[in-house]
């Protein structure tokens, strides 16, 4: 156990480094994400309701995610990575969870601005929509690196990606919107539990058949 998780830390650690050497994917989901919201406070009414802007603040995170999840193999199938990664003496599961938690730390930078920003041109930030968000962070990585994986093979990987994994999204936007809005909130946090959950044990037992077909 203690070789398989020092396996993740590196494969992690790994995908950290290259990010901040290249400098590719944070910024763009940076300036993405502050840039729809600021197109989303112009576009809505000043008299629009919190469900409108909490649903605009889902999908701006959502599409951001998107961004690191496009780049999440791209390193490794145009360099032949993936061939070396799959041929290491560790588990194939290893390189799924290595790379969930790269893709939850790019997420993490992304929400650090953009929920400052929601709270300055829409409303405050609460504690369910931190909650929500940081479950909501878990289910799009675990689903989205299975899927990146899926997808990194396919030469139209950028429409392929967003055609399987936006279906998956939908039960993360309505329980992040629910947990922000509704007035139990503790169902809808349960529910993104369960949501990451299922997905994280499904994304995990099945990460090897992806990278070896």
């Amino acid at each position: 156990m203690t070789g398989y998780l020092a396996d993740v830390a590196a494969l992690a650690r790994k995908d950290l480094l290259v990010e901040l050497r290249s400098r590719d994917t944070v910024p763009a989901m940076l300036l993405f994400v502050v840039g729809a919201l600021v197109v989303f406070h112009f576009a809505l009414p000043d008299d629009s309701s919190g469900l409108a802007a909490a649903g605009m603040l889902w999908i701006a995170l959502l599409f951001t995610a998107l961004l690191a999840l496009v780049r999440s193999f791209v390193a490794e199938r145009e360099g032949a990575v993936i061939d070396g990664l799959i041929l290491a003496p560790c588990d194939r599961s290893a390189i799924w969870l290595g790379k969930t938690l790269s893709v939850v730390a790019f997420l993490i930078f992304a929400e650090a601005v953009a929920l400052p920003a929601f709270a300055l041109f829409y409303e405050p930030v609460s504690w369910e929509l931190v909650a929500g968000v940081a479950l909501a962070d878990i289910g799009i990585a675990s689903v989205g690196t299975l899927l990146g994986a899926m997808a990194a093979a396919a030469r139209a990987r950028e429409l392929l990606l967003p055609l399987l994994f936006l279906p998956l999204a939908i039960p993360l936007v309505v329980g992040g919107v629910g947990a922000t809005l509704a007035e139990d909130p503790a169902r809808y946090l349960g529910f993104l539990a369960l949501y990451d959950l299922i997905f994280a044990i499904l994304s995990w037992a099945s990460f090897e058949y992806v990278v070896t077909e």
